[in-house]
């Protein structure tokens, strides 16, 4: 379970960082704050 909320936060952040580039800057924060709160590493909301 840790790896596939690992996998999903990379995804989060790696999205949020292409809506970055693209001009979207409040969907891109969004994006990447949603990633490390997913992420395993950082605080989790599944745990």
């Amino acid at each position: 379970m840790a790896f596939l909320l690992w996998i999903l936060a990379v995804i989060l952040v790696i999205g949020g960082i292409v809506q970055l580039f693209r001009g979207q800057i409040l969907f891109g924060v969004l994006l990447i704050i949603v990633g490390f709160l997913v992420g395993p590493g950082g605080v989790s909301v599944f745990t």
